[in-house]
C-alpha cells in the first residue's frame, strides 16, 4: 500500500507474473518491458493499489529482477511451480483478504502464465485487465493468439497510462501531479 490511506479504485488489484532474469534473456522486449513494469509498480504504490509478485521457481529460476522487487520492498511475493497463479492458495487468499474483484495484470509470459492466469481469473468471476505495454512473449504470434482467446473471453487489454488516466478521470485529481511526474520519468520506456 501507498503512503496513501485509500486506494483510489477499491477492489483492484495487480498481479505481477513472473519477471524473472531467464525469462528476461528471452524476451526480444526485456528492456521495455522492465521499464513499463517499473512504471506500473510506481504508479500502483502511488494508487494505493495492492501488489502482487509471483515467482515461478525463484529457487531455480531466481527471483524477481530486483529493478522491479525494490520498488515495492512489501509487497508479497509468492513462488508458484503451475502456470496460473491462481493455482496457489496463497494467491487465492491474497485476492480475498483485499477484495479484488478486477485484476490487473503485469509480466511473462502473455501465451503461458497470463493466458492462464487471466482465464482462471475470468472463470472466478474476477474482472481482468491486461496492462498491453507490461506483459512479453518469447514468440509475438503465440501472444498475440493468446490475447485474442483472452479477449473473446472477457479481458480488457489496454496500456498501462489508459488505466491509470481513467483511474484519476480529471486533471484536478489530487494526485494528478505526482502521476505524470512518472508519465514523465518513464516516458523513454
Amino acid at each position: 500500500m501507498s503512503e496513501h490511506s485509500e486506494p483510489l479504485i477499491p477492489h483492484l488489484g495487480l498481479l505481477v507474473l513472473d519477471i524473472q532474469p531467464p525469462f528476461l534473456e528471452v524476451i526480444g522486449t526485456a528492456d521495455s518491458l522492465v521499464g513499463r513494469s517499473a512504471f506500473v509498480l510506481e504508479t500502483t504504490r502511488l494508487f494505493g493499489i495492492p501488489t502482487l509478485f509471483t515467482e515461478q521457481r525463484p529457487e531455480v529460476l531466481q527471483p524477481t529482477v530486483a529493478e522491479l522487487s525494490d520498488l515495492l520492498p512489501d509487497a508479497p511475493r509468492i513462488a508458484k511451480t503451475g502456470f496460473s497463479a491462481l493455482t496457489e492458495p496463497t494467491i487465492e487468499e491474497w485476492i480475498q483478504e483485499n477484495d479484488i474483484q478486477h485484476i490487473l495484470i503485469a509480466g511473462l509470459e502473455t501465451s503461458i502464465c497470463v493466458y492462464q492466469t487471466a482465464l482462471d481469473a475470468i472463470n472466478e468471476d474476477i474482472e481482468v485487465t491486461l496492462l498491453s505495454d507490461a506483459i512479453g512473449c518469447r514468440r509475438e504470434q503465440d501472444g498475440e493468439v493468446a490475447l485474442a482467446s483472452l479477449r473473446i473471453h472477457g479481458a480488457h487489454l489496454l496500456p498501462s497510462e489508459s488505466i491509470f488516466y481513467s483511474i484519476l478521470r480529471d486533471s484536478m485529481h489530487p494526485r494528478f501531479k505526482e502521476f505524470t511526474a512518472l508519465v514523465k520519468k518513464y516516458s523513454d520506456k
